[in-house]
């Protein structure tokens, strides 16, 4: 194994923990991992939902919220039309309870046993058939275009709230389209789950049950300068901005009619900081006869954030953050901004916990989904989604939500801190394996039911669904493993294509995950179905994109989509031979890099560093997972303090004691109990790769580090 430790400039480190008072470790490992950007910066040091992007920065979340206030208002029979995977289940449980809590009762539908992905024709027959006239797709949807012209064909509108890539052409013509990764979504962040884009729209229908939906606001300001005084206002809508405005009047030199403010204030509601001293400064800057309509909003927000009652706004700019992150100081108009906005959110519950109300469930619940479906899509752990993933951890951690708490119980992380790690490992598989095995409604049901008695039934349902997914899984492997290693010969390492009758439908992502896992390349598994269908998962590795594969291959395909990491698709089982053919020539011809496996180091540590204290260093920059890995460092010449050799099976692993000086550390290393005598011996130093882990056993918690690799000192 390669080990890579990039060089950094010790200029740009001291600038980083100078900016953002950080240590200069935490500082290094940033600047190593190209976290430099002050508006970066932000989602890794602040975790305060506040921090969030507005929702109606969508181009079409009004439309959707209209509509759906809408089908309130009328009673309307809604449908919520998720899809089958942990990421739906979510969206699905979040989307149905966020319109139960605006007083609409929807149903909801996923694709069960052999159904395929997305919005079919016979869940719009049906619902037509009970007089239903809105559907919403969540974590699917961007890609049914027939289905959606046949829903509006029936008279039923559809509102698509979706993640995934749109294939080709313009998306379905669906009365409103949320999905961050259309090109012009308006929205800035393109990696939201489908979970985490239908929280959007939930956060929005609270927010429009607040008075200030729709509401043209203008925030004004004066302050004096030498001779002059400065008027600016921004204005907003829905809290986004939408136009800023500076004059720069000396008094007696023009008249309020004559400047830019009466247009650009025109018809909106004004608000000030501290009404008393914003009229004198108006008089004295346009005279006493000019006259300014404004409401103080202060002692309102003293109300909502008692830290900010009775102080100015140039006390408060000084205090401000904001300037910290934006690359520039912060004025009075921008802090102004940044708390009525705060204000507004809270007051409307759209932010941090809201209280339960008897029809819906707060944001802690919420966020509780969106954290898990983050960390089961394998979306990027950068800007926003840092932000949902800790809160939504957080807020697991403080009181699990209905149904992750029969689930927590019966995986027995009661009384532990739950990280990013257990909930992808112990929590999201379980979800993902109602939906693999056909069942979804069994998760949905866990996370929707009302009734203790009957989550936990659902959750054991869950559980038992999920050792029969790890049985086939087995089995299945055992069955594919030869004819995929043949196939990666045949590439001459460069990819494996599986097709096979026996691999079950439910279970081909977790095939090519392994396959990929396995022999280090992209992977196809495919299996071929009673309906004359073949259905295929794709997984990536060394960094390959498989948005290129799938569009090279898109003339043989019924339909297909997914991420850059992990796809799907079905065919018609008679192209299959079309696709391995085309999808070898694609790979052939594709720079697939085939180099040595490697690690990248965060950091190399002298032995002192070994303390105690380095965990904290490690939850600082925590969650961990896609696009933000966890920690890597490196020590040289560690002596060895005890070496034991456990595990049954095949392939042994190594349980070390390594001494550091002043603190003697447990480490773990996997799969290497042939290196021990062979290597190294206990009496050499080691050069040590490894990571910092936390090791459970009978209700204890003890950190270890779990070595990546390690030799012989020189």
């Amino acid at each position: 194994m390669r080990w890579n430790k990039r060089d950094v400039s010790p200029q740009a480190v001291r600038e980083l923990s100078e900016r953002f008072g950080l240590d200069l470790l935490s500082s290094s490992i940033l600047v190593r991992r190209g976290v430099l950007a002050p508006e970066d910066m932000l989602y890794y040091l602040e975790d305060d939902t506040r921090f969030l992007r507005n929702p109606f920065l969508f181009s079409q979340m009004e439309d959707a919220v209209d509509r759906i206030l809408l089908a309130a208002d009328e009673e309307e029979k809604v449908l919520v039309f998720g899809d089958r995977d942990a990421d739906g289940v979510s969206a699905t449980t979040l989307m149905v309870e966020a319109l139960a809590g605006i007083g609409l009762e929807a149903a909801y539908r996923l694709p069960k046993e052999d159904e395929k992905y997305g919005l079919s024709r016979a869940a719009i027959d049906e619902f037509a058939a009970e007089y239903g006239s809105l559907v919403i797709t969540v974590d699917c949807g961007i890609s049914n275009h027939a289905e959606v012209e046949y829903a509006r064909e029936k008279g039923i509108d559809v509102i698509i709230v979706d993640h995934h890539v749109l294939q080709s052409g313009l998306p379905p013509r669906a009365l409103a389209v949320i999905d961050p990764k259309l090109t012009d979504s308006g929205y800035p962040f393109r990696d939201l789950s489908g979970c985490g884009v239908a929280y959007k729209l939930a956060w929005a229908l609270r927010f429009a049950k607040s008075g200030l939906y729709k509401q043209q606001v203008a925030l004004l300001n004066v302050r004096p300068v030498k001779d002059a005084y400065v008027i600016e206002a921004v204005r907003l809508s829905n809290l986004v901005e939408s136009g800023r405005i500076t004059e720069t009047i000396v008094p007696g030199m023009v008249e309020l009619e004559r400047t830019r403010l009466v247009p650009f204030l025109k018809d909106r509601q004004i608000f000030v900081w501290d009404g008393d001293i914003q009229k004198r400064l108006l008089a004295k800057a346009l005279g006493k006869s000019a006259e300014v309509n404004f409401y103080d909003v202060r002692p309102d927000v003293g109300k909502i954030i008692p830290q900010a009652a009775g102080a100015s706004l140039v006390r408060l700019a000084e205090l401000s953050k904001l300037g910290k992150y934006s690359g520039r100081a912060s004025s009075e108009l921008d802090v102004f901004a940044s708390l009525f906005t705060t204000f507004a959110l809270r007051k409307a519950g759209s932010l941090g916990k809201a209280d339960r109300a008897a029809d819906g469930a707060g944001d802690d619940e919420a966020l509780q989904l969106v954290a898990l479906s983050t960390i089961a899509d394998l979306m990027p752990l950068r800007d926003e989604n840092r932000i949902l993933v800790r809160q939504g951890l957080a807020a697991l951690n403080r009181k699990p939500r209905k149904g992750l708490a029969e689930l927590v119980a019966r995986q027995n992380l009661v009384g532990r801190r739950i990280s990013s790690n257990d909930a992808a490992w112990q929590l999201t598989p379980v979800i993902n394996a109602a939906g693999r095995m056909g069942k979804p409604d069994v998760a949905v049901q866990m996370l929707l039911s009302d009734d203790a008695a009957d989550r936990g039934t659902q959750a054991d349902a869950l559980l038992a669904l999920n050792v029969e997914r790890r049985r086939l899984g087995a089995e299945c492997w055992d069955a594919v493993y030869p004819a995929a290693r043949e196939a990666a010969a045949a590439s001459g390492g460069k990819y494996v294509i599986v097709g096979r009758p026996d691999i079950f439908r439910g279970i081909t992502g977790i095939v090519a995950s392994r396959l990929a896992d396995t022999f280090k390349v992209p992977a196809v598994a495919g299996t071929f179905m009673a309906d004359g269908t073949a259905v295929a998962s794709v997984r990536s590795a060394r960094g390959f994109n498989v948005k290129g594969l799938l569009e090279y291959c898109s003339a043989l395909f019924i339909d297909y989509g997914g991420h850059d990491a992990a796809a799907g698709f079905s065919l018609p089982a008679d192209k299959w031979p079309d696709f391995e053919r085309m999808a070898a020539e694609y790979l052939s011809a594709v720079d697939i890099d085939q180099s040595e496996e490697s690690v990248d180091i965060d950091a190399e540590l002298p032995h002192e560093y070994l303390a105690p204290a380095l965990a904290d260093l490690v939850e600082r920059l925590e969650p961990f997972g896609e696009g933000n890995p966890p920690l890597v460092f490196l020590s040289k010449r560690v002596p060895i303090a005890q070496v034991d050799i456990v595990g049954k099976q095949e392939k042994s692993h190594l349980k070390l004691v390594l001494d550091f000086g002043a603190h003697r550390w447990p480490a773990l290393w996997w799969n290497a109990a042939e290196r021990y005598n062979k290597d190294f011996d206990e009496s050499d130093l080691l050069d040590v790769v490894f990571k910092l882990q936390r090791n459970y056993w009978n209700g204890q918690e003890t950190p270890q580090l779990g070595i990546v690799d390690a030799r012989k000192a020189e």
